[in-house]
């Protein structure tokens, strides 16, 4: 049965969503942010105007902590639910990194999220930036100094006060786990690293490396036996991942539809989503995975951050998503002279593209609506840059590539496209959507 929206009245609850904060602890107010590096806005201060800028700047730079401090410090914390976070908590200096350094991101964000948010729980995922060297995440039968013991036993005792026991103990094992937000409602939070395409680990096993996906089909299954919903949580969205870890992962969402309420992810820095269909004619949407803009600038754009509506807990409710609004700090207005850091509100989804709700029919008729009406696309494309859009516009070959991009929950499937009628071979499609410059 698809999801029913909520009876007139029934209790919603707000769920704010954090990703990609990539805090920047050598960034430098003033410095070069136009350097040759990886990465800019640290070092010393030029003198004069064109520097980087003391909230956060354009281009390939990250974020200072007073930045993600202003962010957390305006946030009404009482008014939320959950939070829920996931991951890249490091800079991109990833040349520069040490296990030291990433510890003490680590360690520093989280005592930050804890002071702001206070008694608000709150479920991280790893992010693929955490390791060093990055992307670095060998399968829990890697055992001794080349492991990833180091990081997942630091997490547990950084989140200890946010998991319960159960949980911790398979964070601590692979760096996933499952709990219960409230009676009804589980989380998963899965370590998407053991599917990500920049794993060289992946080399020996990249079916299911960790049994993660084995251990999320008996999650799942408990879940479904005991009547609960479940949110998946975690940081590369599935359509990134290895091509046989994603088409199993898109079975499993299309096994446990009932089950799986909505699936959260973060990682490619900008606002989109990836839709699910049935397996047997792919073209009953069943599930969406939302891919929220990241708290970081990088590269060339607003900080930001996501809330979503769900529905809320009660007899019979959905537990999906009901809409989500994002949240933008506008850098040029934030680094005028004497001005002070505003985050507000940039859009919400329903009264943005005019969607009647926000289930997975939604999103698809949505999809559709893209391609004939090119007004409400380049409203979508403002939204996707979380307001600050590249000069050149996206044409045609552009935008084929982006709503193929949103059609396909699974890597490299080009039957998920063929519906939007693209102009385009579908190998082309993908070389576009590859030049991205993507985390």
């Amino acid at each position: 049965r698809p999801p029913a929206p909520p009876p007139p009245g029934a209790p919603t609850a707000r769920v704010l969503f954090l990703t990609d904060l990539h805090w920047d602890r050598r960034y430098t107010p003033g410095s070069d942010a136009a350097c040759p590096d990886p990465l800019c806005c640290r070092g010393a201060a030029r003198p004069g105007p064109g520097g980087a800028g003391f909230w956060g700047e354009y281009g390939k730079c990250d974020l200072p902590l007073h930045t993600i401090e202003s962010l957390l410090a305006q946030l009404p914390a009482a008014a939320f639910a959950a939070a829920y976070w996931t991951g890249d908590i490091p800079a991109h200096d990833v040349w520069q990194q040490s296990r030291q350094d990433q510890l003490l991101a680590l360690r520093t964000v989280t005592a930050l999220l804890r002071r702001h948010l206070g008694p608000l729980p709150v479920y991280p995922a790893v992010g693929n930036h955490e390791a060093t060297p990055v992307n670095a995440f060998p399968p829990p039968y890697v055992h001794g100094n080349q492991s990833s013991a180091w990081l997942y036993d630091a997490m547990a005792e950084a989140w200890r006060d946010w998991l319960p026991p159960p949980a911790l103990d398979t964070l601590r094992a692979g760096g996933f786990y499952t709990a219960q937000v409230w009676p009804g409602l589980r989380v998963v939070s899965l370590n998407m690293n053991f599917c990500s395409q920049a794993n060289f680990w992946l080399l020996i096993n990249a079916t299911d490396p960790a049994g993660q996906l084995q251990w999320l089909v008996g999650v799942l299954a408990a879940a479904e036996r005991a009547g609960e919903k479940v949110h998946i949580i975690g940081h590369i969205p599935p359509a990134h991942c290895l091509r046989s870890w994603s088409w199993n992962y898109y079975r499993i969402v299309s096994r446990f539809e009932g089950t799986i309420a909505a699936q959260f992810f973060g990682h490619t820095h900008v606002d989109e989503f990836e839709m699910f269909y049935d397996e047997e004619t792919l073209t009953r949407p069943v599930s969406v995975a939302f891919v929220a803009p990241s708290v970081t600038t990088y590269i060339n754009l607003n900080p930001g951050y996501r809330v979503y509506e769900v529905d809320g807990p009660y007899p019979g409710s959905s537990l999906a998503v009901l809409d989500h609004e994002t949240f933008i700090l506008n850098l040029t207005e934030a680094n005028a002279p004497g001005a002070a850091p505003r985050w507000r509100s940039l859009y919400r989804a329903r009264a943005a593209y005019g969607l009647p709700g926000a289930f997975p029919a939604d999103w698809d008729r949505l999809l559709r609506r893209f391609q004939d009406d090119e007004r409400l696309f380049q409203r979508f494309w403002f939204h996707f840059h979380k307001g600050h859009p590249p000069r050149e516009p996206c044409g045609a070959a552009c935008k084929a590539a982006l709503l193929c991009a949103l059609r396909t929950g699974r890597s490299a499937d080009p039957a998920l496209c063929r519906p939007l009628r693209p102009a385009l071979p579908f190998a082309h499609i993908q070389q576009l959507w590859r030049q991205r410059r993507l985390c």
